[in-house]
């Protein structure tokens, strides 16, 4: 009686079955070409599109915020809005709720 007389050990008795095992145990985790190496190749393609799709909506804002500079109205309203500059006969005021004040202060 021989170790491949078994049931479950008979189909082993095939030389091309066993190559075809060693075969595909190599390509799936050994092989630099391997389905785990595949996988993260894949992940990384994943992540790449999504910083791709995050940098369109990106570039797509600072077109909309250049095209808002790009007028008179637009770099006054700019600088009165983010550097509270003004005319020379005009007073700004600045009003502060405080509810704002109180982030503010938990911020610091």
């Amino acid at each position: 009686m021989g170790i491949f007389d078994k049931k479950y050990l008979r189909p082993f008795k095939n030389i091309y079955l066993l190559v075809f095992i060693v075969f595909a145990v190599w390509m799936l985790f050994f092989d630099a070409h391997s389905l785990l190496f595949h996988n993260e190749l894949n992940t990384d393609i994943k992540e790449l599109e999504y910083q791709k799709e995050h940098y369109k909506s990106e570039m797509e804002k600072d077109n909309k915020a250049i095209k808002e500079l790009s007028t008179e109205e637009g770099i006054e309203r700019a600088a009165r809005e983010n550097y509270y500059m003004k005319k020379p006969d005009e007073d700004i005021y600045i009003i502060e709720y405080e509810d704002s004040i109180a982030k503010q202060k938990k911020d610091e």
